[in-house]
């Protein structure tokens, strides 16, 4: 046998019935390794990173936003504060802190719902181009989109409103000194909510005290 020159693809032999044939090297096979989720997990997945880290970083301008909103029942008619005063004032009677309190409700209903609803627009998306062929394109986005959102809300909306009452409280010090102050402007006969220590004391506190009517408030609007 006579071996091909150095740098050849392969080795170049003659057999006993003086027939040449040519060996090539053997070359692994690479296999695709299945995906670690579904397309559909994954945009449940990522939807709800994305909505958890959206929300922690901008937590702290949505603080300032609800508090700037809340003067009114806060300060009654006294002078409102600019956006400038009020991270003064967060500032000055909570610290650091006070710019992410409520941020677990906040984390919390912005992870569930990114999820919800970029999980649910996929899996109807695709449901309604398989099913129903003429409901695909802007039909099956906008339905999907619809959908999605909806079911999204039953989870945001309470979390949604534990966020923001826990925005306006601040500190437990800083709370207290506006209720021995009088600053909180509220109906005649109608009680102010107490001091909430956390995401699962609020949820609580406002269904012992309002109902699934209280967790739900502004829904509609």
């Amino acid at each position: 046998p006579m071996a091909s020159p150095s740098g050849s693809a392969g080795v170049r032999a003659e057999p006993c019935g003086g027939a040449s044939s040519t060996i090539s090297p053997i070359r692994p096979t690479l296999s695709s390794a299945p995906p670690l989720l579904p397309p559909v997990w994954r945009e449940f997945v990522w939807g709800a990173i994305a909505g958890a880290f959206g929300e922690g970083m901008m937590h702290p301008v949505d603080t300032l936003k609800t508090r700037l909103q809340s003067q009114a029942i806060m300060s009654g008619a006294k002078a409102q504060k600019n956006i400038f005063q009020m991270v003064r004032t967060v500032w000055a009677s909570d610290g650091l802190r006070g710019f992410y309190r409520g941020i677990s409700p906040g984390v919390t209903g912005s992870l569930a719902t990114g999820a919800t609803y970029f999980g649910v627009i996929e899996s109807t998306k695709t449901w309604l181009e398989n099913n129903n062929p003429n409901l695909s394109g802007h039909w099956s986005h906008f339905i999907a989109g619809g959908i999605g959102d909806t079911l999204g809300s039953f989870i945001y909306v309470p979390c949604e409103v534990m966020k923001q009452r826990m925005q306006v409280q601040g500190s437990s010090k800083s709370w207290a000194l506006n209720a021995t102050k009088g600053n909180v402007s509220q109906s005649p006969g109608t009680q102010m909510y107490g001091y909430y220590n956390g995401m699962f004391h609020a949820g609580s506190s406002i269904w012992r005290d309002h109902g699934v009517k209280g967790l739900y408030a502004g829904y509609w609007h």
